[in-house]
């Protein structure tokens, strides 16, 4: 019952916002997988005529509010988000690469197709994200408009002065802009810290911004106190930990779903790649067992970002649009979930 009424309060609350985050999408279009689902008589519907039933005045009703809830293209194999940027649907987190080995990494993955990098102020490699970046451009391998570049900001001290750190993040990346920024985690000062962002957004050096590890309770309560609807939330993601109850609230909000440790992370990621399940379907279609996980993701509507710094991994973990799971597999799959986190976040 608590969910059903934390549902519903965010639609009643959320949509008035829902216009302040389309302006760009209808200066660009629907191209690239929106899909405008019409509002009906239900708690989806928001309506604000102005006017009772039977009066008759010569002001003009208001038009319905519409749902819009994003669709992935895997032809372009991207995503159009609700501020109106185009994302790509998988992509290269960086959590544990540093130095030379995170620049390579990052390099290794634009030479290889992959137009999405995730890092965080947390993860201390902004700069050598920023490096590979420019190293990448000045080589000739992408321009910048064809990359798509996430960072974060994180809780405590970060969001106690939230506009110095997202100029320091800005700072430290030197890339001109930053395609999304997210924050890491739910705080004290969120808002506030949220609304430096909707800042840096009316200037032009972040183009969408999102959060990281909030659930129902969390965006039931941060929504209704923000002028911008989240482009993205990001959350740990993987086949033991699926948020089946999370992801449809979050996508029916206009909102897209990004998994973090789509393969499990920490210590974790050989267990789940070897699991029998998973393995039996990846023979079956002759790929890998990470090949399917990350197909599995894509086919719910969830954004991945694994991290690794192999080369032929990085590769592999973009070979995924080649085949597809039957919704016999997908039902195998989600029945492995063990509503087990592997981080504390």
């Amino acid at each position: 019952m608590r969910k059903i009424f934390s549902f519903i309060l965010v639609f009643l609350l959320v949509f008035p916002m829902t216009a302040c985050g389309q302006n760009k999408a209808e200066e660009n279009g629907t191209a690239g997988g929106i899909e405008t689902i019409p509002a009906t008589d239900t708690t989806e519907t928001v309506r604000g005529t102005g006017t009772a039933p039977d009066d008759t005045g010569s002001e003009p009703a208001a038009e319905e509010e519409t749902i819009i809830r994003a669709e992935f293209d895997f032809e372009r194999r991207t995503v159009m988000l609700n501020s109106g940027y185009e994302m790509p649907i998988n992509g290269l987190g960086t959590y544990s690469l540093h130095g030379d080995e995170c620049i390579n990494s990052v390099k290794s993955a634009l030479s290889n197709g992959v137009r999405l990098i995730d890092t965080a102020s947390a993860y201390g490699n902004e700069e050598e994200i920023g490096q590979a970046v420019r190293e990448a451009i000045d080589e000739g391998i992408i321009k910048r408009e064809d990359i798509f570049v996430t960072t974060k900001i994180y809780p405590g001290g970060e969001m106690e002065n939230p506009v110095q750190s997202i100029q320091d993040c800005l700072d430290r990346m030197d890339i001109g802009y930053v395609d999304l920024m997210l924050l890491h985690h739910p705080d004290p000062n969120d808002v506030e810290a949220y609304k430096a962002m909707e800042q840096f957004v009316e200037e032009g050096e972040i183009r969408s911004i999102g959060l990281s590890n909030w659930y129902v309770e969390e965006l039931t309560e941060f929504l209704p106190q923000v002028d911008t609807v989240p482009a993205v939330v990001q959350n740990e993601i993987h086949p033991y930990f699926q948020e089946n109850d999370v992801i449809p609230f979050i996508q029916d909000l206009g909102i897209v779903v990004q998994g973090w440790y789509p393969l499990g992370g920490r210590g974790h990621t050989g267990e789940l790649l070897g699991d029998s399940v998973i393995s039996e379907i990846a023979g079956a279609h002759g790929v890998s067992s990470a090949q399917v996980i990350l197909r599995w993701n894509l086919q719910k509507g969830v954004v991945v970002i694994p991290g690794s710094s192999n080369p032929d991994h990085i590769r592999e973990n973009t070979e995924v649009y080649h085949f597809s799971l039957t919704e016999e597999e997908m039902a195998r799959i989600n029945a492995l979930d063990r509503s087990k986190k592997h981080d504390w976040y």
